[in-house]
């Protein structure tokens, strides 16, 4: 199932890539293409070459109660842990996995903003697809309106 999100991720990023800004969402596109390709990674939010590494938690415990994924920052000795919770797995999700993949590499390369996370994974499925996934209440939680980011 990773395989098949980071497959789908990947695509959807390729045909969006022309139409986005990435200095508008203040993401190296370069390098998130290559996170998603679990390929190494340099840029200037980290101080060193970064590769991301998927680790799968068997439980849904401490963060995975509340996440189908996260990332571990800042990097540990070249790596963004990319945790993989039970959630991203369930039958049937495989939108849910593919908008993790875009949202969390977001992350591996940029950092912590959620806004900006949420910001470019929409603005990806949307210039893809022509729609976006509604994150209304994951936006309003993150206060996302005050932020300078936007929803396409």
């Amino acid at each position: 199932m990773l395989a098949q999100a980071l497959a789908q991720a990947q695509a959807q990023f390729a045909k969006a890539a022309p139409d986005l800004d990435g200095n508008r969402f203040g993401v190296d596109l370069a390098a998130y293409g290559e996170a998603m390709a679990l390929a190494p990674i340099s840029n200037s939010v980290w101080n060193e070459a970064v590769v991301v590494k998927p680790a799968i938690r068997a439980t849904a415990s401490g963060s995975c109660q509340r996440y189908a994924a996260f990332v571990i920052l800042p990097p540990e000795e070249g790596v963004v842990s990319l945790v993989l919770c039970p959630q991203f797995f369930s039958p049937g999700a495989d939108g849910l996995r593919r908008l993790t993949i875009l949202h969390e590499m977001v992350h591996a390369v940029a950092g912590r903003d959620e806004c900006q996370a949420m910001a470019l994974a929409a603005a990806v499925e949307q210039a893809a697809s022509g729609r976006f996934t509604p994150v209304d209440a994951y936006w309003r939680a993150n206060d996302c309106a005050s932020s300078r980011f936007r929803l396409p």
